[in-house]
């Protein structure tokens, strides 16, 4: 077995598990896959194709990319690839670059801003493709580093989930690559050779400052705590209230 194929296996064994513990997939499902031109998103859509041909249950997919409109943006780099893979797909251009820069307010992250922008209109594409699930390529240490990202700046204990309803009430948002490192994805994607596309935005680069002090603060406790990606996403399904200031305190009635 290949280098390549050893660490393709490892991550589909990652999100299979992934799919059995929260449920991720079921019978009859029609699933937009977000595909951006990044190396995650890439990874999501192989690995899942190559469950879906062995899969128990069927399920199809569909891999929908969202032009913003930035200049530069290669998205014909992102469909000569998926039609060379015999992938079906959807390519939707908007014009979410002239919607930020007419109505972000001061103060407000671009950033933030896009995202909802994107989220709504993979929310209506799904619909129009009638698919009842979207996945996204958000991968263990985005979940990690999202946590303490809230903890640190926001004052909360939040990160994501792996499976949520999306907002407009209709479509289950599910995140299969919750397992995966993304030292995993990166040398997948290098060996696979995706054809990596960046999203041209003119603020990129310059605010994710505080995420990527999470990565090196991540890396630098993992020489120490080898585990600790683990842990971390562990301790996302091993809640306890109860010890949290919830006002949980006090012991559980005992019924008769």
């Amino acid at each position: 077995m290949t280098g390549t194929q050893k660490i393709f296996k490892r991550i589909q064994k990652d999100v299979g598990r992934a799919i059995a513990d929260f449920g991720l997939i079921e019978e009859g499902d029609r699933i937009a896959v977000g595909i951006s031109g990044g190396k995650d998103s890439y990874t999501l859509l192989q690995i899942l194709e190559a469950l879906r041909k062995k899969a128990p249950v069927r399920f199809e997919l569909i891999a929908i990319n969202v032009d913003p409109g930035f200049s530069g943006y290669r998205k014909d780099l992102i469909a000569a690839y998926l039609h060379r893979q015999g992938f079906r797909y959807h390519m939707e251009t908007t014009r979410s670059d002239e919607i930020i820069e007419e109505n972000l307010r001061p103060g407000t992250s671009y950033c933030a801003f896009c995202s909802r922008l994107r989220r709504g209109f993979l929310y209506t594409l799904a619909e129009r493709l009638e698919c009842n699930k979207i996945a996204l390529g958000h991968h263990l240490d985005d979940f990690i580093e999202t946590l303490l990202l809230n903890q640190f700046f926001s004052g909360k204990l939040a990160a994501m989930s792996a499976k949520m309803l999306a907002d407009n009430g209709k479509h289950t948002v599910i995140r299969p690559l919750v397992y995966v490192k993304e030292a995993d994805i990166v040398t997948l994607s290098q060996a696979m050779n995706f054809p990596i596309v960046h999203c041209a935005c003119p603020v990129a680069g310059k605010t994710d400052r505080n995420r990527q002090r999470m990565k090196q603060l991540i890396a630098s406790l993992e020489v120490d705590i080898p585990n600790i990606r683990h842990s971390m996403i562990n301790a996302l399904k091993n809640v306890q209230p109860r010890y949290l200031l919830t006002g949980q305190t006090e012991h559980p009635v005992q019924e008769k």
